[in-house]
């Protein structure tokens, strides 16, 4: 996939992570991709009205900040969920009662 604009409008998840600086041996290469893949709202303009965006957090760039104020931002939910799945966990884990 080269374009995410090809594909949003038929995506019913974006799950977007960051490009990983770390993961490059090449830094011209890191630079040359680092911003390929930017969610604003000008793409989520072209996404179906029910799509969800989700993202692993902390973000750099790729996702605008705009964003945030869109019901599809799955993110803050996703965080807050994923608090409460390892809450459960510890939980369990110790033979607490939740």
């Amino acid at each position: 996939l080269t374009d995410l604009n090809e594909v949003i409008a038929e995506s019913d998840v974006v799950y977007v992570t960051r490009v990983q600086k770390e993961r490059f041996e090449n830094l011209e290469e890191y630079e040359r991709v680092k911003s390929a893949y930017i969610i604003n709202n000008k793409m989520m303009s072209k996404a179906k009205t029910q799509m969800i965006v989700m993202h692993p957090l902390p973000r750099v760039s790729e996702i605008e900040p705009e964003v945030d104020f869109d019901q599809r931002a799955a993110y803050f939910r996703q965080m807050r969920y994923g608090l409460y799945v390892r809450m459960a966990l510890l939980a369990l884990v110790l033979g607490k009662s939740i």
